[in-house]
């Protein structure tokens, strides 16, 4: 009578002895050095790139989002240029415009520039504006340090606090501004040269505005260009910049007269697209980071199977499965993955939070000045962290992470018993 054998029962995916070897095999042994250091390197890698992209991603993103800010605060989402004739009638075209709907303020300037000059010189834009425009200007108003009372009325200015600290001056000093193209005499164009006295400072916060803005009265202003009563545009804000094009149409046929319209991504095409091709070159660089890190979890994984054949071969005479052999080596491989993005994810989150704090401290260890605001336009380092991004950072990450441990426990899985005994 022959005896009946009972097949050995299946276990269950992700059996509590599967994550127990998987544990195991993550406590490095003293001949087993060489493939801790590996998975130790690995871990390092994919938190570090995880970690740098998060930083990197928030910091460029801050950039856009100050600079834009900073820059869409102070010139306007749409600039009306005169055709044909000069803006003579800018006072009704500025009330025609002031009525359509979606259209939160309107300001008439006088664009010029000149030399300003007090113990050192420095070339500026002079900018025309009435003060109530002034005060309402959503990066100066709320900024400026000093009285804009009398603007209209007298003859002083408004200057950037870079400016003021580059030219010695304060309120209530005068400093001298030279213009090229002045009074016609026989002896030619004579510069225009005249004293002002500085009423208020602001700090707009971005270094290219701060130390070379100068804001003066409208009507001084065309009396120092030689303007007349025209105007050199009109710089229009919206209530939503993000969708200017539907308000093209209705600045136009409220203009009445011959204009030409530029909208702010018009005029800094170039410097938002150079920060876009950044980022975007920057994501792909330090992508390679997690890719590099991801392969040294298949080189380490491909030891750790082939030094635990025996290992195998035991199981397998005991009854694991295929799928059991296989699924310890991908927890093996994933934990470093897993473990090693949380990190990552951790420590990027928290430098975003202290991104200033660290960079002073940095610059104050090393005595340099990191970011200087001269080159990167902003006195302090932004980060601004965006939800999307940071989830699609994490879910390359670990999908990297989890490929690379495919083929190392695919051939755990197909190693032969016999072979590995004998």
């Amino acid at each position: 009578m022959s005896k009946i054998v009972a097949e050995p029962s299946q276990t269950t995916p992700f059996a509590p002895f599967e994550w127990m070897l998987s544990a195991r095999y993550l406590r490095a042994r003293r001949r087993e050095g060489l493939i801790s250091v590996i998975a130790g390197f690995s871990f390092l890698g994919i938190m570090l790139g995880v970690a740098t992209l998060i930083i990197v991603m928030a910091v460029m993103n801050g950039f856009r989002k100050e600079l834009l800010g900073k820059i869409l605060g102070l010139n306007g989402h749409i600039l009306v240029q005169p055709v044909e004739r000069p803006l003579t009638d800018w006072q009704d075209v500025t009330e025609r415009i002031t009525r359509v709907q979606g259209i939160r303020l309107v300001v008439p300037v006088v664009d010029g520039t000149a030399l300003a000059s007090s113990s050192e010189a420095s070339g500026v834009l002079v900018r025309g504006i009435r003060a109530a425009d002034l005060s309402r200007l959503p990066s100066v108003g709320n900024t400026i340090k000093g009285s804009i009372e009398n603007f209209d009325e007298g003859q002083g200015i408004v200057i950037g606090r870079r400016l003021a600290d580059q030219l010695a001056a304060r309120v209530g000093d005068s400093i001298t501004l030279i213009a090229q193209r002045g009074a016609s005499t026989p002896m030619g164009v004579m510069p225009r040269i005249k004293k002002y006295q500085v009423s208020a400072v602001f700090e707009i916060g971005m270094s290219e505005y701060d130390a070379g803005l100068v804001f003066m009265p409208i009507a001084e202003a065309q009396a120092y260009f030689n303007r007349g009563t025209n105007v050199t545009g009109i710089e229009v804000f919206t209530t939503d910049p993000d969708h200017i094009d539907q308000f093209r149409k209705a600045v136009l046929e409220a203009a009445e007269r011959p204009v030409f319209l530029v909208d702010w991504r018009q005029r800094n095409t170039t410097f938002f697209g150079l920060l876009q091709v950044q980022r975007n070159v920057m994501f792909v660089i330090l992508t390679m980071i997690v890719l590099v890190a991801a392969l040294n979890i298949v080189s380490g994984l491909i030891m750790l199977v082939k030094d635990k054949g025996s290992d195998i071969a035991i199981l397998r005479t005991m009854g694991a499965s295929q799928g059991s052999i296989m699924r310890i080596f991908l927890i093996t491989g994933a934990s470093i993955g897993v473990v090693g993005t949380l990190v990552g994810f951790t420590v990027g989150l928290v430098v975003c939070r202290h991104i200033e704090a660290i960079r002073q401290a940095l610059s104050w260890l090393t005595g340099r000045q990191l970011f200087p605001p001269e080159l990167y336009f902003l006195s302090e380092l932004p980060a601004e962290v965006d939800v999307v991004e940071t989830a699609t950072v994490v879910i390359m990450a670990l999908t990297l992470a989890f490929l690379a441990t495919l083929y190392p426990s695919w051939r755990a899985a197909r190693l032969d018993p016999v072979k590995a005994f004998r």
